[in-house]
C-alpha cells in the first residue's frame, strides 16, 4: 500500500462489476426502471472515471519509476506456480485506465438516448458495465493469469452485446463467429503462457521481465515462439490477418457496443498486450518484424475493402482494423510510445466517428418509423444531404474524419505520422520495414479516400432518404450529441499529448511511457534509430500530402449527384465486386475450412468412426459378445447332474493327457 489514491484502484473495476450486479438484477426484477437503470449504468462509469483521474495523478505525483502492484489474495499457490489476484499500476496501466473509462463512460451517456426505446435496456446496461469490467482487469492484471481472465471476458461480454439482438438469426450468428475466432487466436495465448513459466518460473509481469533476458536467448527459438503465440492471440482480438472477419460482422450490435468495442476495449487488447510484454518482442526480431509486417498488411489490406462498402457501420469497422495495423507497426518497430499514443488518439476519433454515425442511424430509423418505410438506415445510399438536418453531427464528424486522414494539426496526424516516420527508421538497419512504410502510406492514401466517400455520401449532395422522410428527419437530444461534442474536442486537441520535438513541442507521452519502455531499449536486438531533421520534414510533408490527394480525389472523382438510393443501385461488377465482397475472404475460408471441417466431422468422424466403429465395433460389437457368450453358456449350465459329472470326467481326462504326453 501506498498511503495515497493509488490503493484505490481496486475501485474501477468494482464499480463496474457493481453496475453489472444491480442492472443485471433489475433486468429480471424490474425491467422497466429504466431511470434506475441509466443513473447506475452510467453513473458506475463516472465513478469508476473519477477514480481513475486520482489513482493517475496520485502515481504521477509518486514519481515512481517502478510498477506499484497491490496483491489481494493467493489465487493459484501451486508449488513454484504462485499466482495472486493483483493489480498493477504503473504508467502504460494508467493510460489504459484513462481511456477505458473516459471514452466508456462517453458511450454509456451516449446509450442512454440511443437504446431507451429497447425493451433489453437493463440487460444491454448489464452487459456494456461487465464489458468494462472485464476490460479494466486486463489493463490492471499483475501478471499473466489475472489478464487472461479479462482477455477472456471481453471475448464473452463481446459475443452477448454483438449478439444482443439474437432473435435474429444473422445477429446471433455474428455473436457466434467473433466468440469461435477469438477462442483461435486465445489457444496461442495460452501455450505463450504455458512456455513463459516453463522458461522464467513465473507468470508474474515484474518477474517474467525480470529474468527473461538471463532465462531467454535473444533471437532464440524459444522467445520467438513465445512472442509468435503471444501475436496469434493479438490477430484475434485485435482483429488482424488472418483473424480479422470477425469484426465487421460484429456491426450486427448496437451502435453503442460497436464504438465501445472498436474504440475503448476489445480490439486494444492486442497492441496493448504487445505493449506490456514489449521487453519479449524486444529479444525476438524475427516476430517484431512479423507483426510490423502483419500490421502493415492488414492496414493496407482492409482499407481497400473499406473503399466498396455501403453500410456505413461497415466502413468503420473495416477503418478499424486498418487502424489497428498502424498500432501494430508502431509497436511491432519499438516505437511503443508511438503505438500507445495512436490507440488513445484512436479511441477519440473512432468512438467519435461511431457515435456520430449512430446519431445519423437513429435520425434514419425515426424517419422510417414515421413513413413505415423498410429501407435500409445505415446503407449510405440512402442518406446524402444529412448536414441540413444534422449540422452538429455534420460538423463532429468532419473533425474525426479529418484526424484519422492525418491532416494536421488534428490528433491523428502526430499519431499516425510518428509510426510512419520510426517504420522509415528501422529500414535504414532492415530494408524490409521500408516496404512496412510503404504499405502503411497507401493505406493512409486510402483512408483518406474512403473517409471523404462516407462523409461525401452520407451528408453532403441530394438527399436520398426521402421526400416523406426528410420532414422527420432531426439530430439526437444532447444525451447523444453531447458527448460528441467532447470526443470532438478531443479529436481536434488529442495531439497535444504527444507534440514531437520536430513541431517544437513536448512528447508528454513518450517520455511518461519511459519505465514501461526503457527496459525494452536496453535488453533489445532492435538497434537505435535515428533520422536527420531534413528527413523528418520530408516525411512529414509525403504523409500529409498523402492524406490531401485522399480527401481532394474523392471529391474530384466522386459525383454525389448521381447516387441513387439502394432500393434501385446497379449492382458492382468487375473489381469493385471484388472489393464489396471483400475479396471473397469469407468465402475462401469456407470453401478451404469450414466446409472441409464440417465433412471430415460429419462423413468419417461421426458416420465412420462414431457410428461404426465406437457405436457399432466397440459398444453394440461388446454387447453382442456378451449376448453369445451367454447363448453358449445355457447350453452347458443344463441343471442335469449327469451332464455336470460326464463333462467332469472329460476335463480330468484332458488334464491326465496332457500331464502324460
Amino acid at each position: 500500500m501506498t498511503g495515497t489514491a493509488v490503493d484505490l484502484i481496486w475501485l474501477a473495476p468494482a464499480l463496474a462489476l457493481l453496475g453489472f450486479v444491480l442492472n443485471g438484477t433489475l433486468a429480471f426484477a424490474r425491467p422497466s426502471a429504466k431511470t434506475a437503470v441509466s443513473m447506475i449504468g452510467a453513473g458506475v462509469l463516472l465513478g469508476a472515471f473519477a477514480v481513475s483521474v486520482a489513482v493517475f495523478r496520485s502515481f504521477a505525483a509518486l514519481h515512481a519509476d517502478a510498477p506499484v502492484v497491490l496483491r489481494y489474495w493467493s489465487w493459484i499457490p501451486v508449488g513454484a506456480l504462485q499466482v495472486d489476484v493483483a493489480l498493477q499500476v504503473d504508467q502504460l496501466s494508467t493510460v489504459m485506465l484513462l481511456i477505458v473509462t473516459g471514452v466508456g463512460s462517453l458511450i454509456h451517456l451516449f446509450s442512454i438516448g440511443y437504446m431507451k426505446e429497447d425493451p433489453g435496456y437493463a440487460r444491454y446496461f448489464a452487459y456494456l458495465n461487465l464489458f468494462v469490467f472485464f476490460m479494466l482487469v486486463l489493463v490492471l492484471g499483475a501478471n499473466f493469469p489475472v489478464m487472461f481472465v479479462g482477455w477472456e471476458g471481453v471475448g464473452l461480454c463481446s459475443y452477448l452485446l454483438i449478439g444482443f439482438w439474437f432473435t435474429e438469426k444473422v445477429n446471433a450468428d455474428a455473436g457466434r463467429k467473433a466468440f469461435i475466432m477469438n477462442r483461435i487466436g486465445d489457444c496461442g495465448f495460452l501455450v505463450a503462457m504455458l512456455m513463459i513459466f516453463w522458461s522464467t518460473g513465473s507468470l508474474d509481469f515484474i518477474a517474467v521481465f525480470a529474468r527473461a533476458p538471463t532465462a531467454l536467448v535473444a533471437g532464440g527459438s524459444a522467445i520467438t515462439w513465445i512472442t509468435l503465440l503471444l501475436f496469434l492471440g493479438c490477430t484475434g482480438k485485435s482483429a488482424q490477418i488472418p483473424l480479422y472477419t470477425w469484426l465487421p460482422d460484429a456491426m450486427q450490435g448496437p451502435t453503442p457496443v460497436s464504438a465501445l468495442i472498436h474504440a475503448a476495449t476489445m480490439v486494444t487488447a492486442g497492441v496493448y498486450l504487445v505493449a506490456r510484454c514489449n521487453l519479449l518482442f524486444a529479444m525476438a526480431p524475427v516476430s517484431s518484424a512479423v507483426v510490423a509486417g502483419i500490421g502493415a498488411l492488414t492496414a493496407l489490406f482492409a482499407a481497400t475493402i473499406a473503399l466498396k462498402q455501403w453500410d456505413i457501420k461497415r466502413v468503420l469497422a473495416y477503418s478499424t482494423i486498418s487502424q489497428l495495423g498502424y498500432m501494430f507497426v508502431g509497436v511491432g518497430t519499438g516505437a511503443i510510445a508511438a503505438g500507445i499514443f495512436h490507440l488513445a488518439t484512436h479511441a477519440f476519433f473512432k468512438a467519435l466517428l461511431f457515435l456520430g454515425s449512430g446519431s445519423v442511424i437513429y435520425a434514419m430509423h425515426h424517419a422510417y418509423h414515421a413513413t413505415h418505410s423498410h429501407d435500409d438506415a445505415q446503407d449510405m445510399r440512402n442518406m446524402g444531404g444529412l448536414r441540413r438536418y444534422l449540422p452538429w453531427t455534420w460538423a463532429l464528424m468532419w473533425i474525426a474524419t479529418l484526424a484519422i486522414a492525418g491532416v494536421p494539426p488534428f490528433s491523428g496526424f502526430f499519431s499516425k505520422d510518428e509510426i510512419l516516420t520510426a517504420a522509415f527508421a528501422r529500414g535504414e538497419a532492415n530494408p524490409i520495414w521500408f516496404v512496412f512504410w510503404g504499405l502503411g502510406l497507401a493505406a493512409a492514401l486510402l483512408t483518406a479516400f474512403y473517409m471523404t466517400r462516407l462523409m461525401l455520401y452520407t451528408f453532403h449532395g441530394p438527399n436520398r432518404t426521402g421526400e416523406k422522410e426528410q420532414p422527420h428527419l432531426r439530430e439526437a437530444p444532447w444525451i447523444m450529441t453531447g458527448p460528441l461534442v467532447v470526443l470532438g474536442g478531443l479529436s481536434a486537441i488529442g495531439g497535444l499529448l504527444n507534440i514531437p520535438k520536430l513541431y517544437g513541442g513536448n512528447p508528454w507521452l513518450h517520455h511518461w511511457l519511459e519505465p514501461v519502455t526503457q527496459a525494452a531499449a536496453a535488453g533489445g536486438t532492435l538497434p537505435p534509430t535515428h533520422l536527420s531533421t531534413g528527413v523528418e520534414w520530408l516525411l512529414v510533408g509525403i504523409a500529409v500530402a498523402v492524406a490531401l490527394i485522399g480527401i481532394v480525389g474523392a471529391w474530384r472523382l466522386l459525383n454525389v449527384e448521381v447516387l441513387v438510393s439502394a432500393r434501385v443501385a446497379p449492382p458492382e461488377r468487375g473489381f469493385a465486386r471484388v472489393l464489396r465482397n471483400k475479396w471473397y475472404v469469407d468465402e475462401i475460408y469456407d470453401a478451404v475450412i469450414v466446409r472441409p471441417l464440417v465433412w471430415l466431422s460429419r462423413e468419417v468422424l461421426w458416420k465412420r468412426v462414431d457410428q461404426q466403429v465406437i457405436d457399432s465395433g466397440a459398444v453394440n460389437g461388446a454387447a453382442r459378445g456378451v449376448r453369445a457368450l451367454g447363448w453358449a453358456n445355457r447350453w452347458l449350465q443344463t441343471g442335469q447332474v449327469g451332464t455336470y459329472v460326464a463333462l467332469f470326467v472329460v476335463g480330468v481326462l484332458v488334464i491326465l493327457w496332457r500331464a502324460i504326453g
